[in-house]
C-alpha cells in the first residue's frame, strides 16, 4: 500500500509519537523490578506488598480495557491516549511523592489506568491505515521500539536512582510524559480511523463488545495472551532484580545491566519474529514454537536454580529475552479473528487477557516467595524463585494445550478493508 507523499511526513511523526507514549508505558509498568530492594528498604515492604505494587498496575490496566475498547471504536485513539496520558502524568507524581506502601499502590493503579491505551490505540491507527498483512509486522516494530522504554527501566533507571534517587528519577518520568502527551495530541488523527465507531450508538458499541466475546476461539486466545507477557515481566519487571541480588550479590548497578539483556533481546525478537506468520503461513507455529522454548528456558532455570559462570548467566538472560518477543504474532492472530470496525474492542478485550494475566502472576509469586523464610539480610530463598520459575513454566504449558485448538485464519485475511490514508 503506497503512501501519498503529501501525507507521508504526518504520519511519520504520529508513528514517532505514537511509538514513544508507548515507550512510557513500557518503563512504567517495568520499573519496579530494579527499584525493588531500594523500595523495601526504605518504605519497609514485604515480598507480598512488592508483589503486590507491581501488579496493581496490571489490574488498573486490565480493569479499564472494556470501556477503552468502546471508546477507542466510538471516538478514536487521539482522544483515548490524551486523557490516559494525563492520567499517568498524575500517577508518576503521586508515586514519586508516596510515603507509605499505600500510596504507592494507589499510584501504581494510575499508572496502570494511564498506559491502558498506549498499545491497543496505536494498533487500531495500523489495522485501519494499513493492509492487514503488515498488521504483526507494524506491531512487531511498534512492541520492539517500545521496548525501548523497558529497557530505559533497566541500568538507566539504576543510574538515575543511583544519582538522584527513585523520586527524583519519576519525577523526571512526569516531565518526559507531558512532552510526548502533547505530540500525540498535535499529530495523531482520529479522522478516517474509525468510520464505523462514530456513527454506533452506545447499545451498537456494547452489542459490537458482545460480539467480539462470542467470537469462536476468542477464548483460546484469550488464555494464551494470558501467559506471554506475564512471562516475560516476571523476570525483567519483578523478580529478576531480587534474584539477581539475592542469589548472585549483584547491586544496583550491576543488576540493571543484567536486566538490560533480555529487554534488548526482545527488541530484536520483537521485530525478527513480526513477519514470522507470513513467512510461515500460520500463526499458531510461530506462537507454540516460542511458547514451547519459553517453557523450556523457565524450566531449565527452575531445575538448576543458579546459572553459573556469568556468561552463562548472560546467554540465558539474552536467549529468554528473544524468545518471549513472539506474542507480537499472538497479537496479530487475534485481530485476525475480527473485523476492521471491532478491532478496538477486540484488542483490548485481549489486552485483559495479557494484563490480567500478569496480576495474577505477579500476586501469586508474592504470595510464593513469602512462604519461605527470608534470611536475616532480607534475601529471598533460592528454592522460593526456583518455584516461582518453575509455575511459570507449567502456566506457559497449560495456556500452549488450550491454544492449540483456537481458529488460525490465514495471515492478511480480514473482515474489512483498511481505511485510505488521510
Amino acid at each position: 500500500m503506497s503512501i501519498p507523499s503529501r501525507s507521508a511526513p504526518s504520519l511519520g511523526a504520529a508513528v514517532v509519537a505514537l511509538v514513544s507514549i508507548y515507550i512510557v508505558s513500557q518503563f512504567l509498568r517495568n520499573s519496579v523490578g530494579v527499584i525493588a530492594p531500594d523500595l523495601a528498604a526504605e518504605l519497609g515492604l514485604s515480598a507480598a506488598e512488592i508483589g503486590t505494587l507491581s501488579s496493581a498496575f496490571f489490574l488498573a490496566f486490565a480493569a479499564v480495557q472494556l470501556p477503552l475498547g468502546i471508546a477507542l471504536d466510538r471516538f478514536g485513539p487521539r482522544r483515548c491516549l490524551v486523557v490516559c496520558t494525563g492520567i499517568a502524568i498524575v500517577g508518576a507524581i503521586l508515586f514519586a511523592s508516596a510515603t507509605s506502601p499505600g500510596g504507592l499502590i494507589v499510584a501504581r493503579a494510575l499508572l496502570g489506568v494511564g498506559a491502558s491505551a498506549s498499545l491497543v490505540a496505536p494498533l487500531s491507527v495500523y489495522a485501519w491505515r494499513f493492509p492487514p498483512e503488515r498488521f504483526a509486522t507494524l506491531a512487531g516494530l511498534q512492541i520492539g521500539l517500545g521496548t525501548i522504554g523497558t529497557l530505559i527501566a533497566t541500568a538507566p533507571l539504576a543510574f538515575s536512582t543511583a544519582a538522584i534517587g527513585w523520586r527524583g528519577s519519576f519525577l523526571g518520568v512526569a516531565a518526559v510524559t507531558a512532552v510526548i502527551g502533547i505530540a500525540v495530541a498535535v499529530t495523531v488523527k482520529d479522522d478516517g480511523a474509525v468510520p464505523h465507531g462514530q456513527r454506533e450508538t452506545l447499545g451498537e458499541s456494547v452489542s459490537g463488545l458482545l460480539e467480539v466475546l462470542r467470537t469462536p476461539s476468542i477464548g483460546r486466545v484469550f488464555i494464551m495472551s494470558m501467559v506471554v507477557y506475564s512471562s516475560f515481566t516476571l523476570i525483567v519487571g519483578l523478580w529478576g532484580g531480587p534474584y539477581l541480588t539475592h542469589v548472585y550479590g549483584y547491586d544496583l548497578e550491576q543488576r540493571g545491566s543484567f536486566l538490560l539483556i533480555p529487554v534488548l533481546a526482545q527488541i530484536i525478537g520483537s521485530l525478527l519474529w513480526g513477519p514470522m506468520d507470513r513467512l510461515t503461513g500460520s500463526h499458531k507455529l510461530p506462537v507454540l514454537i516460542g511458547a514451547g522454548a519459553t517453557t523450556a528456558a523457565l524450566a531449565y532455570l527452575a531445575i538448576v536454580g543458579t546459572v553459573t559462570p556469568p556468561a552463562a548467566l548472560v546467554a540465558w538472560f539474552a536467549a529468554f529475552g528473544f524468545l518471549c518477543a513472539f506474542g507480537v504474532v499472538l497479537i496479530g492472530h487475534g485481530k485476525a479473528l475480527f473485523p476492521l470496525h471491532l478491532v478496538g474492542r477486540a484488542l483490548t478485550v485481549l489486552n485483559i487477557g495479557s494484563m490480567g494475566g500478569v496480576f495474577l502472576m505477579q500476586i501469586v509469586s508474592g504470595f510464593v516467595i513469602g512462604l519461605f523464610p527470608t534470611a536475616p539480610d532480607g534475601a529471598y530463598a533460592l528454592d522460593a524463585y526456583r518455584l516461582v520459575f518453575g509455575l511459570q513454566a507449567a502456566f506457559i504449558l497449560l495456556g500452549s494445550l488450550v491454544y492449540l485448538g483456537a481458529r488460525d485464519p490465514a495471515p492478511g485475511s480480514a473482515k474489512g478493508s483498511p481505511a485510505p490514508i488521510a
